[in-house]
Parts: structure tokens; C-alpha cells; sequence
């Protein structure tokens, strides 16, 4: 396994632009990532005196990206920098905290149903998660104690709906999603196989890390060709690019709109490229333990880290 970064140059330190969704003694607050440095919106609303989102729901539901985008720009351009945030001093939310549902892909990548010796699916698969799971950036996940040794990390790119969405075409899906972000579908295998069903394996608390920032749409305008990778205590797990999936983001949205109603907000995981530790020969696996630090990163999304306890 190699410790180089990925051939995109990124560096796991670099935060790209995108919304953040940070923690505050009073829940959650927003802030924005630009060229010119991290900008608390309640701060600059204030300033400007606009109203603005000041929450990552409250903008999703809004809907409209660019509102903010122009307000800091005028901030900035003012010369104001009050709400100018120090990424060192940020204690990450989720990327996306409130989520009406928390879709998972699973069997989306061939090379990872190759190495579990699964045939290719003619349809997607898809099982949930939960509010409990999700995890910000730098977040601890305190793995589960009891009966369960397994576990296991997944890269994912998730895509992020921003309008209510019913049978949407395949080709007028990407229309619906308000952005994407970094995510893992973190796992314990023991538990997942207990029996036919998985849940149990992939709902602990902290299960679904989501961040380091939500990018709108118009900043990834090609989710299906961005490079992924998973890396463990800076050691390279997984690496592939997104134009590998089997259903395409558009085909996903287009394809869980026909049964039920996607909402702003709502989360889907995309699945995951070969390498998990399940992929590997049964002698040769060695489960993830307390102290290993697992980095996500996706080519222009940047790098979601967090740490097992």
C-alpha cells in the first residue's frame, strides 16, 4: 500500500470551497469556505443586514446557493473581515445534520463485486441509515463494544437533494441535487452478516462521517468522473474514480424518485470502490481498532477525516 497522495495533488490539510456546517453552543451554524477564507453567514447578514440562511438546512431549503455566495462577496469586498473563521477553531457538523432520509448504495462499484465474488446487480441495491450515524469531519467515532470486533471503512461520494423530487427522468435527475459531499459507509462486518439483514452492522452512532463541506452543484459538474480514495493512519486503502459505478447519480436519483419522495436535504450514498477490508482474503483482514484515523477523500470535495476511540 502506498502513502502518496492521490495523482489530483490534493492535500489531506486543504480545506476546498464549499458550505460548512459547524457547531455552536446553540445547535449549528453556517459558514462559507471561499478563495478568501471561511465566513460566518450570521455574521455577514448581520453586516450586510439581508436576511440569510444561517443553518445548512435552512439553505438547502432556500435553495438558492448563489444568495450567499453574492453576500460574501460583498462582504468581503467591503473590506470586513469580523466573520472571517480560523478553520484550526472549527468544530464540524455534518456536513448535513437533519436529513429527512439517509439512503446507501451498495454493489455499485464492479471491482469491489469482484473481489466479494458478487455478480453484477440489474438492479441498485439500497438499504438506510439513520440521524444517530452521521459524523462531522475530525469527529471520534466511539466504536461499539459489545459483541462486535469487525469493522470496516467504505469511501463514498454522496449526493445532497435540494427540491422535492418525484419521477424525475434520468436525464433532468441532476436538476434535483443541491450538492455533494465526502462520506463513508463505516461498518461492522460481524454484526452486518449476523444475519439477512444489514442494518444492525451499519447504524451504530457516528456510522455515516459526512463532510468536511457540502460543494453546491455548479461547483462539480461532473459527479460521475471525480477521483476517490480511502486512506488508513495515511496508508492507501481504496482508490478509483466515480465514472467506475454501475448506476450513474443521475440514474440513482432518477431511479429512487419512481417509489418514493426524495426531499431537500435527503442523503445518498453512492457506494463503494474495491478495497474495504470484507474484499480482502479472510486470513489477511485486520479489522479497524480504537486509535485508527481513516481519511476519505474525493478529487475537489476534499478530505473527511475521523478517528476510532
Amino acid at each position: 500500500m502506498t502513502k502518496e497522495p492521490h495523482e489530483s495533488g490534493e492535500r489531506n490539510d486543504v480545506l476546498p470551497n464549499g458550505y460548512i456546517s459547524r457547531r455552536t453552543e446553540n445547535g449549528s451554524a453556517l459558514a462559507l469556505k471561499t478563495e478568501r477564507g471561511i465566513f460566518d453567514i450570521g455574521v455577514v447578514a448581520g453586516f450586510l443586514k439581508k436576511q440569510l440562511p444561517t443553518t445548512i438546512e435552512m439553505l438547502i431549503e432556500n435553495g438558492d446557493a448563489d444568495l450567499v455566495g453574492d453576500a460574501v462577496a460583498a462582504y468581503a469586498a467591503a473590506g470586513q473581515t469580523a466573520g472571517m473563521l480560523d478553520k484550526r477553531d472549527i468544530v464540524f457538523a455534518p456536513a448535513v445534520s437533519h436529513p429527512e432520509k439517509i439512503i446507501i448504495t451498495g454493489a455499485n462499484y464492479r471491482d469491489h463485486l469482484d473481489e466479494i465474488g458478487w455478480a453484477v446487480p440489474k438492479f441498485p441495491l439500497f438499504f438506510n441509515k439513520f440521524n444517530n450515524s452521521l459524523l462531522g469531519h475530525n469527529g471520534l467515532l466511539e466504536l461499539p463494544r459489545a459483541d462486535t470486533e469487525q469493522f470496516d471503512y467504505e469511501a463514498e461520494l454522496v449526493i445532497v437533494i435540494g427540491k422535492v423530487t418525484r419521477n424525475v427522468a434520468e436525464e433532468d435527475a441532476l436538476a434535483s441535487v443541491f450538492g455533494y459531499c465526502v462520506g463513508n459507509d463505516f461498518s461492522a462486518r460481524d454484526l452486518q452478516m449476523r444475519t439477512s439483514q444489514v442494518m444492525l452492522g451499519k447504524t451504530s452512532d457516528g456510522f455515516a462521517p459526512l463532510g468536511p463541506v457540502l460543494a453546491p452543484a455548479s461547483a462539480v459538474p461532473n459527479p460521475n468522473d471525480l477521483a476517490i480514495e480511502c486512506s488508513v493512519n495515511g496508508e492507501r486503502r481504496q482508490s478509483a474514480r466515480t465514472s467506475e459505478m454501475i448506476f450513474s447519480c443521475a440514474y440513482l436519483v432518477s431511479y429512487l424518485s419512481r417509489y418514493m419522495t426524495l426531499k431537500p436535504g435527503d442523503l445518498i450514498f453512492t457506494g463503494t470502490p474495491a478495497g474495504p477490508i470484507l474484499g480482502h482474503p479472510e486470513k489477511d483482514r485486520k479489522w479497524l481498532k480504537a486509535g485508527d484515523m481513516v481519511e476519505t477523500r474525493i478529487e475537489g470535495l476534499g478530505t473527511l477525516r475521523f478517528i476510532l476511540t
